[in-house]
C-alpha cells in the first residue's frame, strides 16, 4: 500500500482506499463496517446490533443515503427528458429556446366585407361597370372583432380592399338596388386570419437605468406581445435572445418607401427589411403562468457595437513572448459595447398584449359579426364625403366556418417533447426540407409563393482533360414560381425575391448561398377514351370522367419535379361508376397509351410558351419533367381534357 510522508511531523500517512459504488443504505453500512474492520481492527471491534459503535456507523449510512439521493434527484431535474418539477421544465425548456404554451387561442378565418361606388368603364356597347376602389379601404392588423358569446378575435394581417392576388383573393359582387337595374354599388369581400384573445395595455415606470432590468406582466396565459413603446414613441422589438440585435421590419410598398420595386406593389404590397435596434426585449415564462419582459444591459440608445474584441487589447496567446489575453478576454467586457440591448430609463414603457386561450373559444359558424375596435382607413382626398362614410358604415364580419384550435396550456410532458423538437431545429435552415418550409412561411402581404424546390448547385470540375459537374457545397438553387390573379402559375416578381432574400438570410447558414431561379412552366392537354357500361347516360359519364381527371391535376397537389404517371391518371377514370374500361382516345388499342399527354405552348392562347418533348420524356408509362425544375399545369381544364365515349358493353 501507497505511503506519504508527512513533513511537518515526519510520520508516515497511509492512504485508505475507499469505496465510491456503495450509494444506497445498506451498501453505504456493509462498506463502513469492512472499513473500521481493516484499518481500526485494534481500535474497535464489537459490531453487535445493539453496540454504540453500529449506532455511529448506521447514522452516517444514513446521512449518505439521503444525501446520494438529494443529488440524484437534482441531476435528474437537470435534464428535461426526467425532470418533474414545474419550475425546472420551465427553465430547462426556455434555455433551449422553447417557450411553453401557457393558452392555445383559436383561430378562424373571417369573411370582411365593405361597399364601394361602382364607375362606369368604357364607352358605347363596351361600357360596363367596376368597383371604385378608389373607396376601397385597408382594415390594420390587431383589430379586434368579438362573437356573440363574448369571446374577442384579433384580426392577424391588414386587410387592404384595393389588393387582389391568388393568395390575397378579393369576392367583387354587384350591389344593385331593388328598383334598379345598373350596378350602383359593388360589395368587397376579403377573408383574414383571426385569433382569439383579450387584448391589454399596462404601463410600466422607470426611473434610473438597470443592468438586465424585467418586468412581468398583471395577467396569467400571455400568448403575444403586440407592441412595446417608449414616452417618445420609440419602439421596443421583441427577440429571441439579447444578443441578436437585428429583427425584421415590414414598410408599404409605395414609391416614397421603396421607388425600386413600387411599381409591383398589387402583388407585393409590403417589402421586408431588416433593421438593427438597440430597443429590444425578450419574454420569460415563468411557472405561475406570467410572463416576464426582460431587458438588456446598455446605458445609450446608439447602434450595438460588433460583437469582437479589440485585437491590440487582447494580444495572441502563444506559449512564448507577452499576451494580454488573460486579462482582457473577460465575458463581463460584452456587456460594456452595450451588445444587449438598451436597458429602459426615466421613461414609461406602454405595453399592449393578448392573453388567454380555451376550448371555449372554438365558437361555431356565423358568430363573429361585433366589431369591437376596428381600425379602418380610407384615403379619402379627393373623393365625395358622403360616399367615403357609406362605404366606412357598410364594414361586416363574418365566419363561416367555426374556430377551431383553442385548447388550455401545453401539458408538462408535451413541454418537454416539444423544447427537445424545438432544440433539435433550433430555428435554422439546413437540409431541403428546412428551407422549402422556411420559403412556405412567408407571410402573403410580401408576395405569394406557390411552388418552391431546392437542390445542391452544380459546378464544374476538369480533371485530366475531361469536365465533370459535381456538387457545389456552398451553394444552393431554390427554384420558385407564383400565382397570378386568376391563380395560374408565373414566375415570381423582383420585389418577392427580394423579401425572400431578406426573410432566409435570417435562418440560412453562414456556409449557404442561396440562388433564387425561375422554375419552368409546362403546360399540356390530356386525351383519353372510355366504354361504358350499358344503363349508363354517355354523356353523364364522360363529365364524372373529366371532373376526376380535373380534380387529379389540381395545381395545389403538384410541385415542382413531380412525373406524370400515366396509369394513376387511367386509375383515377376507370373508379368512375358506369365505366367499363379505359382505352385510348383514337380508339386503336393496338399498344397506343389509354392516356394521351400533349404539349401546349403556344403563347397566344396564354400557355407559358416552354415547348417540350412530352413523347421523348415518357417512359414506361411516366411521363417525367426535364432536367432543368420544371412543373406541369394543366392551365385551362374545360378545353385541355379531351375525353371520347368510344362504345359500350
Amino acid at each position: 500500500m501507497a505511503t506519504n510522508v508527512d513533513y511537518n511531523t515526519n510520520k508516515k500517512i497511509v492512504k485508505k482506499d475507499v469505496s465510491y459504488l456503495g450509494r444506497d443504505f445498506s451498501s453505504i453500512r456493509e462498506n463502513l463496517l469492512e472499513f473500521a474492520k481493516t484499518y481500526f481492527p485494534n481500535t474497535y471491534n464489537d459490531f453487535n446490533e445493539s453496540s454504540p459503535g453500529m449506532m455511529f456507523v448506521e447514522m452516517a449510512a444514513y446521512v449518505g443515503d439521503v444525501l446520494n439521493y438529494y443529488v440524484d434527484n437534482q441531476f435528474k431535474e437537470t435534464l428535461i427528458e426526467y425532470a418533474e418539477e414545474r419550475k425546472n421544465i420551465f427553465d430547462i425548456a426556455q434555455s433551449l429556446g422553447y417557450k411553453p404554451a401557457l393558452a392555445i387561442p383559436a383561430t378562424v378565418e373571417l369573411e370582411v366585407s365593405q361597399l364601394v361606388p361602382a364607375k362606369e368603364v368604357g364607352t358605347g356597347a363596351d361600357k360596363t361597370s367596376e368597383p371604385n376602389l378608389d373607396y376601397a379601404g385597408v382594415i390594420s392588423g390587431n383589430s379586434i372583432i368579438s362573437s356573440d358569446t363574448g369571446v374577442d378575435f384579433t384580426i392577424l394581417d391588414d386587410v387592404n380592399f384595393k389588393v387582389k392576388s391568388a393568395l390575397d383573393n378579393r369576392v367583387d359582387t354587384i350591389q344593385t338596388p331593388s328598383s334598379g337595374t345598373e350596378a350602383t354599388q359593388f360589395k368587397l369581400t376579403k377573408k383574414v386570419l383571426a385569433k382569439s384573445g383579450d387584448t391589454v395595455t399596462e404601463t410600466f415606470s422607470f426611473t434610473g437605468a438597470k443592468k438586465f432590468d424585467k418586468i412581468t406582466l398583471s395577467n396569467q396565459n400571455v400568448t403575444e406581445i403586440i407592441s412595446v413603446t417608449d414616452s417618445n414613441s420609440n419602439k421596443f422589438y421583441q427577440v429571441p435572445f439579447l444578443a441578436q440585435d437585428t429583427v425584421f421590419e415590414s414598410i408599404e410598398n409605395t414609391n416614397l418607401n421603396d421607388p425600386t420595386y413600387s411599381s409591383l406593389q398589387t402583388d407585393t404590397p409590403y417589402m421586408l427589411r431588416l433593421i438593427k435596434t438597440a430597443r429590444r426585449f425578450t419574454t420569460y415564462v415563468r411557472e405561475d403562468n406570467k410572463m416576464e419582459l426582460r431587458f438588456g444591459s446598455g446605458v445609450s440608445d446608439n447602434a450595438d457595437e460588433v460583437l469582437v474584441p479589440n485585437p491590440d487589447n487582447v494580444g495572441s496567446a502563444l506559449s512564448f513572448g507577452t499576451t494580454h489575453l488573460d486579462t482582457a478576454f473577460d465575458p463581463t467586457n460584452f456587456m460594456k459595447t452595450k451588445t444587449f440591448g438598451l436597458a429602459p430609463s426615466n421613461t414609461t414603457l406602454t405595453i399592449t398584449y393578448r392573453y388567454g386561450g380555451a376550448v371555449e373559444h372554438n365558437v361555431r359558424s356565423n358568430s363573429i359579426t361585433f366589431p369591437k375596435n376596428i381600425t379602418f382607413t380610407i384615403q379619402e382626398d379627393g373623393l365625395t364625403q358622403s360616399l367615403v362614410q357609406t362605404s366606412k358604415d357598410s364594414l361586416t364580419f363574418t365566419n363561416p366556418t367555426a374556430a377551431s384550435g383553442g385548447a388550455s396550456e401545453e401539458t408538462l410532458t408535451e413541454i418537454k417533447q416539444n423544447a427537445s423538437a424545438y432544440f433539435n431545429a433550433q430555428n435554422r435552415a439546413v437540409t431541403q426540407a428546412d428551407y422549402i418550409t422556411r420559403v412556405y412561411s412567408l407571410p402573403q402581404k410580401y408576395g405569394n409563393i406557390a411552388k418552391a424546390y431546392v437542390v445542391q448547385d452544380k459546378q464544374l470540375q476538369i480533371n485530366n482533360d475531361n469536365t465533370e459537374e459535381i456538387d457545389n457545397p456552398l451553394a444552393l438553387n431554390m427554384y420558385l414560381l407564383g400565382y397570378d390573379s386568376s391563380k395560374y402559375l408565373t414566375q415570381l416578381n423582383e420585389a418577392v425575391k427580394q423579401n425572400l432574400k431578406m426573410y432566409l438570410s435570417q435562418y440560412r447558414m453562414v456556409t449557404d448561398a442561396i440562388n433564387l431561379k425561375n422554375a419552368y412552366i409546362i403546360n399540356f392537354g390530356i386525351k383519353f377514351g372510355i366504354i361504358t357500361q350499358r344503363g349508363y347516360n354517355q354523356n353523364d359519364v364522360l363529365f364524372k370522367c373529366i371532373q376526376r381527371v380535373r380534380r387529379h391535376f389540381d395545381i395545389d397537389k403538384w410541385q415542382i419535379n413531380q412525373p406524370i404517371i400515366l396509369s394513376d391518371v387511367a386509375y383515377q377514370i376507370s373508379l368512375v361508376e358506369g365505366v367499363a374500361s379505359v382505352v385510348p382516345p383514337d380508339g386503336n388499342d393496338n399498344g397506343n397509351p389509354l392516356i394521351v399527354v400533349e404539349n401546349k405552348a403556344t403563347t397566344s392562347s396564354g400557355y407559358s410558351g416552354n415547348v417540350y418533348d412530352i413523347e421523348q420524356a415518357t417512359r414506361d408509362g411516366v411521363v417525367y419533367p426535364s432536367k432543368d425544375p420544371s412543373i406541369f399545369e394543366l392551365k385551362y381544364p374545360n378545353t385541355d381534357i379531351v375525353g371520347r365515349v368510344l362504345g359500350e358493353i
